[in-house]
């Protein structure tokens, strides 16, 4: 564990950390590591921290059963703050019950339903409250409405015009009609009652997977 002494923490033994979802990226929290929580966490596989009010080792999710599995521990560019790559059991990190500590939008002083995190995440979170809450004139609710036949159709047609863009070698439409396809599967997964995190999950565990021959 040498690459801890080349950690810069600050006078009283302490280093930022933050927490941050492993399949889409969504910031979690913010909370203190020393040498010991460091150790801890890379034994265990489970994340600890330093509580600075309790001044303790603080095993995250022993009273509240929300643990989180340690998938990966980055340092920055001036080995001042560190980032974890973790695995949120139960989906809530802050004390208050929500996913993220970051939920707050200063601007609208309201309360976000989900924390930041990818695009392809966030569009999938705006197809999924349009299910939930119609919104009249809405295309997304028009498709969900309509059911299979009518999004099944649209990823056809937008296969197509991907597929087109792609012969005719134009880079701004390749994105633009892979952005519509994007869009349009997400509505079928979500007609379906599948979350695009678990696409994103497969797509995960597929890293270092055997490679295929065809």
């Amino acid at each position: 564990m040498f690459f801890i002494d080349n950690l810069h923490f600050d006078k009283n033994g302490l280093i930022p950390a933050i927490a941050q979802d492993w399949v889409d990226g969504s910031m979690l929290m913010m909370a203190w590591m020393n040498k010991e929580s460091i150790l801890k966490t890379l034994e265990s596989g489970e994340v600890h921290y330093w509580s600075r009010s309790r001044e303790e080792l603080w095993h995250k999710g022993k009273t509240s059963g929300h643990f989180q599995k340690l998938k990966g521990i980055r340092a920055d560019c001036d080995s001042d703050v560190l980032l974890l790559s973790i695995d949120q059991v139960g989906s809530i990190s802050c004390h208050t019950g929500k996913r993220s500590c970051f939920f707050k939008d200063l601007e609208t002083n309201e309360d976000c339903l989900y924390p930041p995190s990818d695009a392809c995440s966030e569009l999938f979170n705006v197809i999924v409250n349009r299910k939930s809450n119609p919104e009249e004139g809405s295309y997304t609710n028009s498709l969900l409405n309509d059911g299979d036949n009518k999004i099944l159709k649209k990823i056809g047609e937008e296969s197509a015009e991907f597929i087109m863009a792609c012969k005719d070698k134009d880079s701004n439409l390749v994105a633009n009609e892979a952005a519509d396809l994007i869009f349009h599967l997400q509505v079928a997964l979500a007609h379906q009652n599948v979350s695009w995190r678990e696409v994103l999950k497969v797509l995960v565990q597929r890293k270092g997977a055997p490679r295929r021959n065809s």
